[in-house]
């Protein structure tokens, strides 16, 4: 495709501007061939022709398309020209904030002129070990692969840095030789790589003075070579000056100053070491201040003096050459204020006493008189003669500037010779990396020899770089297999010819300097005769004869010849350095004796110390001919250049181009003229036409395919990606030239990748126009459909609505009838029933009226008649007993009259004989009878008798045991008449309360006289309190809901301070732990690299027989060796140590020891300030609980109303009543009356309680009138709270009282309470009056219960044992029966509940009783056998004695007894010369892979606690010392040898972790014994206490936990950028763009690269051989977090070091692979430990690159999303973010400072990255174990056979 057919319609074009030098315009129509312009529109939209070069007719250059526009590499761009590179880097510079860009092999930096945080060590540690095309441009990048590639080629490097002044030369070089000292450290104790950047601030005090481009301007080139051993650490540095600009020692142009050494010794002559010197200000000496401008802003001076002194001590200058340096530089100034003035016009004199001459004589030790006299004058020598010729004024002051520079150029050389010796080491150097710092090209308006000898080198700079360039290219098109085609590019060989060739400017400039009448004109002369007409590249201008233009590479420059032979010759007076050297000062002595040494071309010293260097001739034999000292400046900077450039030329270069964008200094701030000028100059231009020349764009066949797939049709896609591109190739670009195929790349000429993304975007744009004409149809059609269904739909409502709407009518017509209907009928049915009701209410009233009357009637009759029934029967009775005392009485007399008769008859008959006789007879049979009867009754009586003696026994008994009875029934009538003394004290107190009650009641009725007296004052004040009360109820309301939110939000307050102080001491308190860790592991690697010390003195001073052991970095890969050589070796080499130790200095063995106690020290202080944040943290969290309790409770305190606390208070009063009886109750069986018991103090303490209350309730009354008032008050306070609730009970305000409501109110609720306070002292009264009596009944019951347990104790007392029990069991049964019919009695449900409970125990006791039985049964049967036993035995003894062998031969009958096996203890033993065996096969030996995968986790844990146990059991502190000793070493030596090994370094993780928790387990203390089973805590240690070796080993296990992290960092770091961010896990989401000539790896998955499957292999790996081994759970999400927290930092800083990264596409890659770390969380379930938050920036920066980015809604989105992102890491993301396809729209820069402006207050780190380094404090939560350590059975795989268990 012509280039011509690439000017369309819209194409972006670059035109020429006098302002901006380039600007961007569109063209309004097509170009076609023969047009003589072209119609552009600007981007203001301005309308302009652009006339094209009628012989030319050069079209104007092309714009790249805006997805191309800030790219990393400039090779990147399609179209190469100076408008595409000048707007690449302002951008980048501007927007992105980005100041370095690659173009090709050249890093460019741009100045910033501000301070950035992008040279941290987090930043040295990212690009450590990335390779240079892998992330964003850096200098750091480059200073990596330098360091590389010395590495892997076996070549060394050189870094070139040049720009001109102010561009920032000297802080990039200092940044990489901070990279170099970083990341590869140095071998000796000496520090080398502190020592090389010690040697900055010394180079910059003494050669670095301001000037008007720069304030730390480098006056002089510097050459610093870093070398390196063969591990590629730093052993050494040499630094080589060029060109120091010495008169800027006596003159300084305005806005200048001299060096910065002489203004840090005047800013610091208030010091006293420095008085000697006769310092002042800076503005009293003429040397300080011609520039009139002795102050930097924001520069300390004295401050800088301090840090150059410091850095003068490090590199070995003591204080004393440090103070003569110092005496030096005050005596130049004291020189430069000597005035000369004139004696004659060719005389000059130094008035005598001159101070500053004084001053400089006494500081340089040297006598005033010489020193003046030799100042104005000089001595000329001829053949014969010697003169002294006198001086004028001008020669003497310019002889005395010279003498001063003279000795200034002394001491620099003597400081950089000092310097060097102290950055030499006694090691052999392998290779080295030179850094050179030179001034860039420069052209001024007076340009004078300084800048012929700075162009000059430039220009052999220029032609090496031009030559690298060309041969990286040839070796590109190579390697690729293109064709070559020679590339013109610009050969400054004739230039350099012109200066150096024979005959050239400084050839005939020292041939002038020679001459004695040489001066500048004649030497001007001469150059225009000799090269004016033959060369090309020099003119003479046209209005001067003392100039010449020299047409250098970057721009012609015109030089005046004045001064030219003067600074080429640089004399200075010799009597004036004899006076000098003849000086008592020994620093001035020797500076100026070092002058008569053979000096190297560059004027100084050759370093020493076995440094090799390359490429550079041995020196010629040393010469003291005249000829030596008389060499020109000229010609010492030609040869020490030639010397450069051998060495350049003998390493790779790497080029670092230095851009200052402003002549103003102003930060980010980009003058297009500037940067053009200085890109022309320093050949970054040059290697872009180079480039552009050939095939710039170049595209790996994958990324072609990837990137242009959419111009591909399907028939297009071959299996092979080469064959598809090739012939995609040939179809879309017609001319073969454009591009060429090789091996690996297709390689494209300048402009095609434009053509190709032109089409692409095409293809896209139509695809993109299709999609929408698709979407839209669809959308309109979906529009249609709706509104056609929302029509039909309405229809249909419509339709149904009025269906509805008829149905409805006519429901309601007939509702209505229907209604109607019923209506009508309820009506009358209401009309009927009410009257129904009223008939059957009055029929039953009248009805009930006559069954009353009826009722009463007979009422009446039936009670009329029991009166009557009674009345008679009482009247019948009363005659029924008269008329029985009549008859009785009539009876007696009647039958008295008939005894008188009958006692009349026997008295006349007993006067009779027969009567006698009959009277006798029956007498006798009488007495016969009462004989018998007699008899009879003595039988009777002697029964009786008996019975009555059995009698008085038994009532003798009864008759005692009733007088104890009696005894103690007294007792208890005491106890209740004091019980009733009680009472009666109690119904005196109730008496008293009765009184007290009427008296209250008296008050309250004077209150209700008083309140009657107020009631009219308030009725007239009612209507005004009723508005008032209405606005304070509703100010109060709103008042308490102010208060409400103020104490809510102080609830929060307080709880988020709570909160973040309890997140601070935590956050302190893990930092203390990290910190504590961190120098455990300093520790380790101390005492590491003391072992590896004294191996090497070892092996490199005696030589032992024997296995000798490799290094480290080869020990895991050569062959085992047995434990016991090991020893034998380490007994030997500390042998040998010891002999060689003696001989030799031991200031490194004191210093590591000293370092070693101040680490014990560090780490000691470091435990207890880890103990007291500990308690801190517990006093403040009690601290903050007290006070947010304080602060609710006074929340709560005014919630509640004086109406509610009243009846809180009554219910308190019913508690108290409750309290009373159960007192009385718990009381009552033995101290119920006692005027000091428990039960009486309570009632007394009640009842005052009572009375107070009743205080109480008035006050009530008074504090409820009172809140009006107090609501008024509060009108004219701010505090509400307090006036409402202020409880006010005084008389006084009682008067302001004025609502007669309230008042009524009040007087209601004291009656209430008086009512409410009678009714419950009655019912006191009551409850006590009953209680009483249940108490005396519950006494009586408790007598008659204790008489009968009494009896039956004496019962059963008189029983034998065995009937005892049956008999207490029986009376258990009778008892339990009895209450259980009680309870059946009184409750059946519980009844039935108590029977079962009793059957139970029935049966219970029933089951104990047979199973004591048979225990007695069975153990009687074992006596029997024992006894008979014993008797067999007994017998056998006494039949004699038999020999062994006739009792063998006997028949024995022995018993079955069962054999038990042997308990063991949990014990190992082993003899004291086993535990090297021990150690040696359970832990050196030990392989994870082999014989450990078979063992029960923890097994060597086990048996080493094991073993420590038995020597605790034998109380052998030797052995356990040795054992624990032996045990610690053995892992130590284990991991040093095999710490790359991750199952090692877990196993043994787990190992040691169970070997701690062993010990804590089994340690006695209480706190680790809560889960021990019985058996285990009788395996605890029992004679020593091992909590000192518990710390060891528990700082054992966090060295090893760090081991481990360290592992899997070195396993996972090359897997996450890959796996994270290359790797397309959804593959076609992100688009490939051209990366230039610094190739990255390509995103997509080629074989050997990592992807995140590879990455979740891994962690699942790690996760099963850590469970394998038995790690504790919470030690593996330690672990788990760790890793997470691992590949999300090192993921988020390389997306913020990667500009092509930070994409939308990319973003979603990002999620989508956090989505599948955290399903591997959710698999093995670890969600809730903290490993997902590790992730949380991460996903917000993948958050950010996809959210909109936009308008300010945005910038409040990203600011409250991104709360896990730093300001600077969110600016950066949005800085970087980059478009893949034009589609996307970059991040405008007033985004980003809108973004920056909300984010300005937050506090937070400014540190761009997230370290990677950072291991979280590791925790060992005590995990006891179940395991019983008698059980364990060792493997005889193990060959642990000499341990037997005990």
């Amino acid at each position: 495709m012509a280039a011509s057919e690439l000017y369309t319609k819209r194409a972006r074009v670059w035109i020429p501007d006098a302002e901006e030098v380039w600007k961007s315009a569109e063209l309004n129509k097509d170009y076609k061939n023969g047009d003589a312009s072209l119609q552009l529109m600007l981007e203001d939209g301005t309308n302009i022709e652009h006339k094209l070069d009628p012989k030319t007719k050069n079209l104007p250059y092309l714009r790249n398309p805006d997805i191309l526009v800030g790219e990393n590499d400039l090779t990147a761009l399609s179209y190469l020209h100076e408008p595409a590179v000048l707007h690449n880097l302002k951008v980048r510079f501007m927007d992105s904030k980005l100041i370095y860009t690659y173009c090709g092999i050249v890093l460019v930096a741009i100045n910033p002129y501000e301070t950035l945080g992008i040279y941290g060590s987090d930043i040295i540690n990212a690009y450590s070990g990335q390779n240079m095309g892998d992330m964003d441009p850096h200098i750091f990048a480059v200073a990596e692969e330098a360091y590389k590639q010395m590495a892997r080629d076996e070549r060394n490097q050189s870094i070139i840095v040049s720009g001109e002044s102010g561009a920032g030369k000297t802080v990039s070089a200092k940044y990489a030789m901070r990279y170099f000292a970083t990341v590869s450290g140095s071998t000796s104790e000496a520090n080398v790589e502190q020592k090389v950047l010690a040697s900055n601030p010394i180079m910059e005090a003494i050669g670095n003075a301001k000037t008007t481009r720069n304030d730390n301007s480098s006056r002089f080139g510097k050459y610093i070579e870093i070398g390196f051993d063969t591990r590629y650490r730093i052993i050494g540095a040499n630094m080589r000056t060029y060109l120091l600009e010495k008169s800027r020692v006596v003159f300084q142009a305005d806005e200048e100053r001299n060096y910065h050494i002489f203004y840090q010794l005047c800013a610091s002559s208030h010091l006293p070491e420095f008085k000697m010197l006769k310092l002042s200000s800076a503005n009293d000496f003429l040397y300080t201040r011609q520039g009139r401008s002795p102050v930097i802003d924001g520069v300390d001076d004295t401050k800088e003096l301090s840090s150059t002194r410091k850095a003068f001590t490090l590199l070995g200058i003591n204080e004393s050459n440090q103070m003569g340096l110092f005496q030096v530089l005050a005596a130049i100034l004291h020189l430069g204020n000597v005035e000369i003035k004139d004696r004659d016009s060719d005389s000059s004199v130094i008035p005598p006493n001159n101070g500053h001459l004084t001053a400089f004589c006494d500081l340089v030790g040297v006598t005033y008189q010489d020193m003046s006299q030799w100042l104005c004058h000089r001595k000329l020598k001829t053949a014969t003669e010697t003169y002294i010729k006198t001086l004028p004024r001008l020669q003497a002051t310019n002889a005395r500037d010279a003498l001063s520079k003279h000795i200034y150029a002394k001491l620099f050389n003597w400081i950089v010779e000092h310097v060097n010796k102290a950055l030499i080491t006694n090691f052999k150097q392998h290779s080295f990396i030179g850094v050179l710092d030179i001034y860039g090209f420069e052209t001024f308006e007076i340009n004078s020899f300084e800048q012929f000898c700075i162009n000059y080198a430039n220009e052999k700079l220029q032609q090496q770089f031009n030559m690298h360039v060309f041969k990286l290219e040839q070796e590109e098109y190579m390697k690729e297999q293109i064709p070559w085609t020679l590339i013109d590019f610009y050969d400054n060989q004739p230039c350099i010819n012109l200066i150096e060739a024979k005959m050239g400017i400084l050839d005939l400039l020292d041939e002038e300097c020679k001459m004695p009448k040489g001066s500048d004109d004649s030497w001007a002369q001469k150059l225009y005769n000799t090269h004016l007409k033959t060369c090309s590249l020099f003119e003479k201008p046209r209005m001067s004869n003392r100039a010449f233009i020299i047409q250098h590479f970057a721009d012609k420059v015109e030089y005046q010849c004045e001064g030219f032979l003067e600074k080429n010759k640089d004399t200075v007076n010799e009597e004036q350095i004899n006076v000098l050297k003849a000086s008592k000062f020994p620093l001035l002595v020797e500076l100026f004796h070092d002058g008569e040494k053979a000096i190297s071309p560059t004027g100084q010293v050759p370093g020493t110390g076995g440094r090799t260097r390359l490429s550079i001739k041995p020196e010629k034999g040393r010469e003291k001919s005249s000829k030596e000292h008389k060499k020109t400046v000229g010609c010492q900077f030609r040869n020490s250049l030639q010397m450069l450039m051998e060495t350049l030329n003998a390493t790779t270069p790497h080029y670092v181009r230095c851009i200052k964008p402003n002549d103003f200094k102003l930060s980010f701030s980009f003058d297009p003229k500037r940067a053009v000028q200085q890109l022309r100059a320093c050949g970054v231009l040059e290697t872009i036409r180079i480039s552009a020349a050939g095939f710039p764009s170049r595209w790996t066949y994958q990324e072609f395919f990837s990137r242009y797939r959419v111009l591909m049709k399907q028939k297009d896609v071959l299996p092979d990606k080469r064959l598809t591109c090739r012939n995609v190739l040939e179809h879309l670009v017609q001319d073969q030239d454009k591009y060429q195929f090789g091996k690996t790349k297709i390689f494209f000429r300048a402009g095609q990748v434009a053509y190709l993304e032109k089409l692409r975007a095409e293809k896209l744009r139509a695809a993109c126009i299709r999609i929408q004409k698709t979407i839209r149809c669809w959308l309109a059609r979906k529009k249609y459909l709706r509104k056609r269904s929302a029509a039909i739909t309405m229809q249909r409502f419509t339709r149904g609505y009025q269906a509805r709407c008829l149905a409805k009518f006519m429901r309601r017509t007939q509702a209505a009838t229907t209604i109607q209907k019923y209506q009508r009928m309820c009506v009358e049915k209401k009309r009927y029933r009410r009257k129904q009701a009223a008939a059957l209410v009055m029929q039953t009233i009248l009805r009930a009226y006559m069954a009353r009357q009826k009722y009463r009637a007979l009422l009446r009759e039936s009670k009329v008649v029991i009166i009557q029934k009674r009345v008679r029967g009482w009247l019948a009775r009363c005659w029924y007993k008269r008329c029985l005392v009549s008859l009785v009485y009539l009876q007696c007399c009647f039958r008295r009259m008939k005894a008188r008769r009958e006692l009349k008859k026997l008295k006349i008959e007993a006067r009779s004989v027969e009567h006698f006789k009959k009277l006798n007879k029956g007498m006798e049979n009488k007495i016969m009878q009462l004989q018998r009867k007699l008899d009879e009754q003595n039988k009777e009586n002697r029964l009786v008798n008996e019975r009555l003696v059995g009698l008085e026994n038994t009532y003798t008994t009864e008759s005692e045991r009733m007088r104890a009875e009696l005894s103690r029934l007294r007792g208890a009538e005491e106890d209740a008449k004091n019980k009733g003394h009680q009472v009666n004290s109690l119904l005196e107190e109730l008496e008293k309360l009765r009184k007290e009650l009427s008296s209250t009641q008296k008050e309250k009725k004077t209150i209700e006289d008083w309140a009657q007296t107020y009631r009219s004052e308030m009725e007239t004040m009612v209507s005004e309190l009723k508005d008032q009360n209405g606005s304070l109820k509703k100010e109060k309301d709103d008042l308490n809901r102010l208060i409400q939110e103020q104490s809510q939000q102080m609830t929060e307050k307080m709880a988020r301070a709570i909160l973040e102080e309890t997140q601070q001491l935590k956050t302190d308190l893990n930092e203390e732990r990290s910190r504590y860790q961190n120098l455990l592991t300093e520790h380790l690697r101390l005492e590491e690299k003391y072992d590896d010390l004294k191996e090497e003195m070892v092996s490199s001073n005696v030589s032992k027989p024997g296995h000798r052991r490799t290094d480290s970095t080869h020990s895991s890969n050569g062959s085992e060796y047995t434990y016991n050589s090991e020893y034998a070796e380490l007994e030997d080499g500390a042998r040998a140590a010891e002999d060689v130790t003696r001989g030799m200095d031991t200031s490194l063995t004191l210093k590591l020891q000293k370092r070693l106690t101040e680490l014990e020290q560090e780490k000691q202080s470091l435990r207890n300030e880890l103990e007291n944040k500990e308690d801190q943290f517990l006093r403040a969290r009690a601290r903050d609980d007290v006070e947010f309790k304080k602060a609710r409770g006074a929340e709560l305190e005014y919630e509640s109303l004086k109406r509610q606390e009243l009846e809180s208070e009554n219910k308190k009063l019913r508690h108290d009543l409750k309290e009373i009886r159960q007192s009385l109750v718990g009381n009552a069986a033995t101290s119920v009356g006692a005027a000091g018991s428990p039960a009486y103090k309570v009632v007394l303490e009640q009842l005052n309680a009572s009375c107070e209350e009743l205080e109480v309730r008035k006050e009530e009354v008074l504090i409820l009138r009172s809140q009006l008032v107090s609501q008024k008050e509060a009108m004219h306070h701010k505090d509400e709270k307090e006036t409402m609730t202020e409880p006010s009970v005084y008389v006084e305000d009682v008067s302001k009282l004025k609502d007669a409501g309230e008042l009524k109110q009040a007087y209601v609720g004291l009656k209430d309470t008086n009512r409410l306070l009678e009714h419950q002292l009655q019912t006191q009264r009551r409850g006590y009056d009953s209680e009483v009596e249940s108490l005396r009944g519950e006494l009586q019951n408790v007598k008659e219960e204790n008489n009968r347990q009494q009896q039956l104790l004496a019962q059963n007392l008189q029983l034998p044992p065995e009937a005892r029990i049956e008999a207490s069991l029986q009376h258990e049964i009778t008892r339990l029966t009895n209450e259980n019919l009680e309870l059946l009695a009184e409750d059946p449900t519980a009844s039935r509940e108590a029977r079962v409970i009793i059957l139970r125990r029935m049966v219970d006791l029933m089951e104990q009783l047979e199973k004591q039985d048979r225990t007695i049964r069975k153990l009687k049967k074992q006596l029997k056998v024992y006894s008979k036993r014993i008797g067999e035995m007994g017998a056998g003894q006494t039949e004699g004695q038999t020999s062994p062998g006739q009792m063998v031969d006997e028949p024995i009958h022995p018993v079955n007894i069962p054999r038990r096996e042997k308990d063991f203890q949990g014990m190992l033993e082993y003899n004291k010369e086993d535990e090297l065996k021990l150690v040696k096969n359970l832990i050196l030996e030990l392989k994870p892979r082999g014989v450990a995968v078979n063992l029960i986790p923890g097994l060597p844990a086990y048996i080493l606690f094991m073993c420590l146990r038995h020597a605790d059991y034998v109380n052998d502190d030797q052995k356990v010392r040795t054992l624990l000793t032996s045990t610690i070493n053995s892992i130590k030596k284990i991991l040093k040898k095999r710490g790359d090994d991750f199952e090692t370094v877990s196993f043994w993780l787990s190992n040691t972790c169970r070997f701690l928790h062993c010990l804590k387990q089994y340690s006695g203390d209480e706190a680790f014994m809560k889960h021990n089973s019985q058996r285990q805590n009788e395996h605890c240690l029992s004679n020593f206490d091992l909590a000192e070796y518990r710390q060891v080993i528990s700082d054992l296990a966090i060295q090893i936990y760090q081991q481990l992290i360290k592992c899997m960092e070195n396993i996972l770091q090359p897997m996450i950028v890959s796996g994270m961010l290359e790797h397309e896990t959804i593959q076609g989401v992100s688009g490939v763009k051209p990366t230039g000539l610094r190739k990255r790896t390509s995103s997509i998955a080629d074989e050997g690269t990592y992807t995140l499957d590879s990455i979740l292999r891994q962690l699942s790996a790690f996760h099963s051989t850590m469970c394998q081994h038995g790690t504790d759970p919470e030690l593996i999400k330690q672990v788990v977090k760790q890793q997470f927290y691992i590949i999300g930092a090192v993921t988020l800083n390389n997306l913020l070091l990667r500009k092509d990264m930070c994409s939308w596409s990319k973003g979603m890659q990002i999620r989508y692979n956090v989505s599948q770390l955290e399903e591997w969380l959710r698999d093995k379930g670890l969600m809730t430990f903290g490993a997902k938050e590790t992730l949380e920036p991460l996903i917000q920066a993948a958050q950010l690159l996809q959210v909109k980015k936009k308008t300010d809604e945005d910038a409040d989105a990203i600011c409250s999303m991104c709360l896990g992102l730093t300001t600077a890491q969110i600016v950066k993301v949005l800085n970087l973010y980059t478009p893949v396809n034009e589609f996307e729209e970059r991040v405008s820069v007033s985004f980003i400072r809108t973004i920056q402006t909300r984010l300005r207050d937050r506090c937070e780190s400014p540190q761009l990255l997230m370290d990677t380094k950072m291991i979280y404090p590791v925790t060992f939560p005590f995990s006891p174990s179940s395991l019983a350590l008698e059980t364990i059975q060792i493997p005889s795989s193990l060959n642990l056979g000499f341990l037997t268990r005990v």
